[in-house]
């Protein structure tokens, strides 16, 4: 229209006929501010711009009725002001350059935990990983970089971050509850980088953030693992579970926890979390549903076997070895570990080590690298996937190991058995 936009002529003007069509009546004065009315009759003012691109924009800035014609008349000369300043109305604020690093990794956790970010082979991100990936960002990551902004994150802030966990900046004692006293170290600061990269990484693909500022960034090397108990410590820890057992001074549970990890190279949280119906008793396997690489079949030797058929059966409970104290599973083997080794001078142990241990012992018995693999769940899905795939070599080398290491733990009981017969008699 020639002229300037009134209310009798936005009250005038005719919704088109057919369904998506739309109708337009613009200002005669103020150029691109108009009304917009569709097959409904709604009518909505909006105003028309081109932006830096050349690219034609509309926004709206109001239903008719809701506000008046001068009221969007004025709304349109603030929008027009926003553009003269260089300011695209139509544009939504960037909020990905206000974002912290604590900010970031709470979307992260609560996405992940939805199952909306894919990890490994495209599989929603496991309950295990985050929980560990939400102890590291609650425990280094937010009191370290937390407030930090990501856009001005630079490498140099990450590896600060990586040394001052190694200084041991952010460990704490024991506390009350379950978990154990955080520390530092190469290998736990890795492993928080890690953390960190992968979540920057998710962000950047999923187009939360601009740029991934951790790339480049250089992980300490943390110490290898490869302590493994000797023969004679296999002999002084089994002394130290048959004495703990004797005066009562560890959980039975936690004890036969510890045992069956030497037995069978379990993770310990393959063997705390074990379940009664995982266990194939007669064909002497346990199939896992979800381990650290997904799905797989391992074979145990008999007296591991015998072990998970020791242990009484709560009801409704479905794991071999239930919490004590609550309906979950018995998550206290590693304090026991470290308490029955320090009564014998055994340093240096952790679960990893009975687990390395395993592994040696299979070694020393001459079998395979490939062979131990398997054994330990790292072999090919074609050996791991089916008890059918596991032959005749991978159940012998189980049940080998197995019984070597059952016969250490036992070694002198059968003698002090002996002797206590002599002087009965």
């Amino acid at each position: 229209m020639s002229g300037r936009l009134t209310k009798t002529a936005v009250e005038g003007l005719t919704p088109p006929g057919k369904q998506g069509e739309q109708g337009f009546l613009w200002d005669g004065e103020l150029k691109g501010f108009g009304v917009r009315v569709i097959h409904s009759g709604l009518k909505t003012f909006i105003l028309q711009y081109r932006d830096a691109d050349g690219r034609t924009r509309r926004i709206k800035l109001g239903r008719f009725g809701a506000i008046t014609v001068e009221n969007a008349r004025d709304l349109a000369k603030v929008k027009f002001g926003e553009l003269a300043k260089g300011n695209d109305p139509a544009k939504k604020p960037d909020t990905r350059r206000k974002t912290t690093v604590a900010a970031l990794c709470d979307w992260y956790l609560e996405e992940a935990k939805a199952g909306r970010i894919l990890g490994r082979r495209n599989r929603p991100i496991k309950a295990s990983t985050l929980a560990m990936d939400k102890s590291r960002i609650e425990t280094h990551i937010k009191p370290l970089l937390g407030k930090a902004l990501i856009h001005t994150l630079k490498i140099a802030d990450i590896e600060r971050m990586q040394s001052d966990i190694v200084a041991g900046k952010t460990a704490k004692p024991r506390g009350e509850g379950r978990g154990g006293a955080t520390t530092g170290g190469p290998g736990v600061a890795a492993r928080t980088v890690s953390t960190l990269q992968s979540i920057l990484g998710h962000a950047v693909r999923l187009d939360r953030i601009e740029a991934h500022p951790s790339k480049g960034a250089r992980k300490l090397a943390g110490k290898k693992k490869n302590r493994r108990l000797s023969v004679p410590e296999i002999v002084k820890l089994g002394q130290a579970m048959r004495h703990a057992a004797l005066k009562e001074t560890e959980s039975p549970i936690a004890l036969a926890i510890v045992r069956l990890l030497l037995l069978t190279g379990f993770r310990i949280s393959e063997g705390q979390n074990l379940e009664r119906e995982w266990v194939a008793a007669a064909e002497g396997y346990v199939g896992f549903p979800d381990t650290k690489g997904d799905a797989q079949v391992r074979a145990i030797g008999s007296s591991a076997v015998k072990l998970i058929a020791q242990q009484p059966m709560r009801v409704n409970s479905p794991y071999v070895f239930p919490s004590e104290v609550g309906e979950g599973h018995y998550t206290a083997a590693k304090a026991c570990l470290e308490r029955l080794c320090a009564s014998v001078g055994i340093e240096g142990v952790t679960p990893h080590t009975l687990r390395h241990t395993f592994a040696s012992v299979a070694g020393d018995l001459g079998f395979s690298e490939l062979t131990i693999r398997a054994l330990l769940g790292h072999g090919s899905q074609s050996v791991t996937q089916d008890y059918i795939h596991i032959d005749e070599a991978l159940k012998l080398a189980t049940a080998r190991t197995c019984e070597e290491i059952a016969s250490l733990l036992d070694k002198g009981e059968s003698a002090k058995a002996a002797s206590a017969s002599k002087k009965a008699a």
